[in-house]
């Protein structure tokens, strides 16, 4: 199953997934050849240490390798009705409190709370997906379920 991600979200993961193998692994392994010359493994911390963070490496390369092969690069355009789409940031307003929020729609492996990067599949990405600028969406999320007013959708 394809999963859709930014331009710029699938050049940072195969940045990612380059250095570890260009660069981390081979520096790795180097060290781990180097601590095995040294005699005894059985209470060797830099042998043992070198090899589980080249069991890391690898783990994280296969799922790396995973994650680029079902990847969907999707282009952000914006679309011609206004409406809120992948790649839409997209500010909202609490109908009881008037707090502001603002999130940016992304795909499963970019997300990043702390920036406002939120999944499509989420919960409040699902319920943003084909929204308008003014238009009421009631998000239910497991604190219960709110009402936003769309203040602004942005395409960057």
């Amino acid at each position: 199953m394809q999963q859709p991600i930014s331009k710029e979200g699938f050049q940072k993961l195969k940045e990612e997934w380059e250095h570890l193998k260009f660069v981390e692994r081979p520096e790795m392994q180097r060290q781990v050849g180097a601590a095995a010359a040294e005699g005894d493994r059985s209470e060797n911390a830099a042998y043992t240490y070198g090899k589980m963070r080249l069991r890391d490496i690898d783990r994280r390369l296969r799922e790396l390798d995973k994650i680029l092969d079902q990847a969907k690069v999707i282009e952000l355009a914006i679309p011609k009705d206004g409406s809120i789409r992948f790649g839409a940031t997209v500010t909202l307003e609490e109908e009881t409190t008037k707090k502001q929020k603002t999130y940016t729609l992304v795909g499963v492996q970019e997300i990043d709370p702390l920036q406002g990067k939120i999944s499509i599949s989420s919960p409040v990405g699902k319920a943003l997906l084909g929204k308008y600028k003014g238009e009421s969406v009631a998000i239910t999320i497991p604190k219960g379920t709110f009402n936003y007013t769309v203040l602004e959708i942005l395409y960057k």
